[in-house]
């Protein structure tokens, strides 16, 4: 079995997403290489820091196009927190900087009277047709966030000041605001059961 890809965003806990994967039985491979991205059997792309520094490296690292051609094409990846927020085309949190734009859609503030950043548990409620996902609690800890599921997509939900989007799937492709990884044991089925998406 190949070592799972993991990509070398600049500031992610790559610590807890290569332990994940270990109690998954599969090893991680830290990587900052197109080629890598594009060819290896499956990928996670991790984030934790601000939009625009995060996909400004994406772009230094001449990045952007394989990982926007691996995730219109369906291959298994799997992004975390900011991970899911650069999928979108643009953040309030960076205005200027540019996405992945794979969803078309711009990520938004929390609302102001919550806690911001949500650092902790909340409740997630997986959406219909979700094979990935189910209900359960989740470690969040984001001060942005996606507003809606996109038309393809199926996804989760949590409430934070309001609806927002906690997780999105489209066939091998799995989307979390949240750290899977850091979700106690409903977390970890989570990664193994992308592991062993087709």
């Amino acid at each position: 079995m190949s070592a799972v890809v993991v990509v070398r965003t600049g500031a992610a806990n790559l610590a807890s997403v290569a332990a994940a994967l270990r109690r998954a039985g599969r090893e991680a491979r830290i990587s900052a290489s197109a080629d890598d991205i594009a060819h290896g059997e499956r990928l996670v792309l991790p984030g934790v820091g601000a939009f625009g520094e995060v996909a400004g490296r994406l772009d230094a690292l001449g990045l952007r196009a394989a990982l926007v051609e691996r995730i219109a094409s369906g291959r298994p990846t799997l992004a975390i927190c900011l991970g899911l927020q650069l999928l979108a085309e643009a953040s309030d949190e960076s205005p200027g900087a540019r996405g992945l734009g794979v969803i078309e859609a711009t990520v938004t503030a929390l609302p102001e009277g919550v806690r911001r950043p949500q650092l902790g548990w909340n409740r997630v409620a997986a959406g219909p047709g979700c094979r990935l996902l189910t209900d359960g609690t989740a470690y969040f800890a984001n001060s942005f966030k996606l507003d809606a599921v996109p038309d393809g997509w199926r996804g989760a939900t949590a409430d934070h000041g309001g609806p927002f989007v906690a997780a999105l799937e489209r066939g091998a492709v799995l989307a979390c605001q949240f750290h899977p990884e850091l979700s106690g044991a409903w977390g970890q089925a989570i990664v193994e059961r992308w592991l062993e998406v087709a």
